[in-house]
């Protein structure tokens, strides 16, 4: 059994993939801490369970310190939304400044290159590439494929409203994983570090889909007929920004649209492995069809 994790971004809702790790490495008996910038039912709920939970933020050094106390390994996890190179610089020397090697493991994602049209996947990149510069332990974990959850974060409203998807992606078919699946995986990587080679690893997703099969799959889930609208980048970035709130902030609403830009000028970087996922979890992947069942009441109007 390994020694305390610490976990960041068990707070946040693209994906979950920090609550889902927190769990995961719980029923494997690992203590755990997570670290949040405040209270909510979420890290309140963990702590029931036995979780540590400290206040701090990546953004000020002075709380990471005390926050990486005693701890072995830790999860890095930052949100879809600009800042993530100055958080990885101060989470490096934070880890610096306790002289152990605290071993990282870092959820990166597909956008992550000095050259993508996204200036979050840019960041990513660049954020990366400080964390080896300051010579820490440190594990990229880089999730080829889109999540889940970016369906009714993107597409509820029009979903529920006009029974429609709208994006940029047109024809292409992408790359999908679970945000759980994706947890499952940083799991893996921080229990048996021993399935990856190197200090970077490209996970494929588990699941091809153009978005014209997933209106498809809608309509069989929801029982009414779900359309397929395809339109151009910046009337995409135009429509995301109109509903920027919450979970889509802005920074997500500019980066959706660059994401798509980036794949219709060089296509879909890497085909879908579920047995790779299978091989190293253990477990099988879960399906897009069966994760729209299971939300589907939060798709239809109230």
């Amino acid at each position: 059994m390994t020694g305390t994790v610490l976990v960041t971004g068990a707070g946040g809702r693209h994906g979950g993939t920090g609550t889902h790790l927190t769990q995961r490495l719980l029923e494997q008996g690992v203590p755990v801490r997570i670290l949040v910038r405040r209270e909510s039912d979420a890290s309140r709920a963990l702590r029931t369970l036995g979780v540590d939970v400290v206040l701090g933020d990546l953004h000020d050094r002075r709380t990471l310190e005390p926050a990486l106390d005693g701890v072995e390994q830790a999860y890095f996890a930052y949100p879809v939304a600009g800042g993530v190179t100055s958080a990885a610089a101060n989470w490096a020397e934070a880890i610096r400044r306790t002289g152990r090697p605290i071993r990282t493991v870092v959820m990166s994602m597909g956008p992550a290159h000095p050259e993508h049209p996204s200036a979050l996947g840019r960041e990513q990149w660049l954020a990366e590439e400080v964390l080896r510069w300051a010579g820490i332990d440190v594990f990229v974990l880089r999730i080829m494929a889109l999540f889940h959850e970016n369906l009714p974060l993107l597409h509820g409203r029009s979903l529920a409203g006009d029974a429609v998807i709208r994006t940029a992606f047109g024809a292409s078919a992408l790359s999908w994983i679970n945000g759980s699946d994706a947890a499952e995986l940083a799991a893996c990587a921080l229990l048996r570090p021993e399935l990856f080679d190197g200090a970077l690893a490209e996970i494929p997703g588990t699941e091809l889909r153009t978005h014209q099969e997933i209106a498809d799959v809608l309509t069989g889930v929801l029982g009414k007929p779900v359309r397929f609208e395809p339109i151009g980048v910046a009337e995409w970035r135009d429509e995301l920004t109109a509903i920027a709130e919450g979970a889509l902030n802005a920074d997500m609403a500019a980066h959706i649209p660059n994401v798509a830009a980036g794949v219709l000028r060089r296509g879909t970087r890497m085909t879908p492995d579920p047995d790779r996922y299978a091989e190293l979890t253990g477990r099988k992947p879960v399906t897009l069809a069966s994760y729209l069942e299971s939300i589907k009441h939060t798709l239809v109007p109230g």
